[in-house]
């Protein structure tokens, strides 16, 4: 339960706008080598099948989670958390989230932002108060529309890819998959336009949404996938 009155900084009226649907309280995953707590922001304007986090798709819901609450969690949490990850949803989405980057920053706080890469030149803007991003990669370029239900998602994705690379800002890229979603043969290919471009971190995670075909790798095909990426990760149950 998160505390009612806790001394905390004074609030930032920008930041005070962001609309927090929920929050996580500790996490040693989302956020690679760090203690971390994970809020998990209202809104996204994509609408992939699998999604994980449907109660935050909305974005005319207002926010459960106060940030004058979030800053009385974090300010009890210093020297216990290492990081804040902003997640979702679809936090690139809220004007609001520079000025809460900022403030969890001015706590001491390292910051990791969880995003589809929806909108490249938000995301541009931010890198500079970022320590790490998760990047999904939804799928191949003639998929990824499909995908997200949104045309043209596929390419701001990789519009947004360009901007964390050039950036040198820490990054894993991710693909969720299931052979419904596309094929073997095309994840080969995806994984061969993303080692191209220059990522270096991807992670392929199995789709457990219900009613998702079963993850159908062979070791051989694993392993194809994992040679063409300095660091690759296979997330199954």
């Amino acid at each position: 339960m998160l505390p009612e009155r806790v001394a905390a900084p004074e609030i930032d009226a920008g930041a005070e706008r962001l609309r927090i649907g929920g929050l996580t309280p500790l996490t040693s995953i989302d956020f690679p080598g760090r203690l971390a707590a994970v809020l998990f922001c209202q809104g996204c304007p994509w609408r992939c099948g699998y999604c994980h986090n449907p109660d935050l798709l909305d974005a005319s819901i207002p926010g459960n989670l106060p940030w004058a609450r979030v800053l009385a969690f974090l300010t009890q949490r210093r020297g216990l958390l290492d990081g804040v990850v902003f997640s979702g949803g679809e936090p690139t989405l809220q004007a609001a989230l520079p000025a809460a980057l900022a403030q969890v920053r001015s706590l001491g706080f390292e910051a990791a932002l969880h995003t589809g890469g929806m909108y490249p030149r938000r995301l541009a803007e931010l890198l500079p108060l970022l320590d790490w991003t998760g990047l999904d990669i939804k799928g191949p370029l003639q998929r990824h529309d499909a995908i997200t239900g949104a045309p043209g998602s596929g390419l701001r994705s990789r519009e947004s890819l360009g901007y964390l690379l050039a950036s040198g800002v820490a990054y894993e890229c991710r693909t969720t998959w299931h052979p419904g979603l596309f094929s073997v043969d095309e994840l080969l290919a995806l994984a061969d336009e993303l080692a191209t471009l220059g990522v270096t971190h991807w992670a392929l995670q199995e789709c457990r949404a219900a009613g998702a075909a079963p993850f159908a790798l062979t070791p051989v095909q694993t392993q194809a996938l994992a040679a063409r990426f300095s660091h690759f990760t296979l997330r199954r149950n």
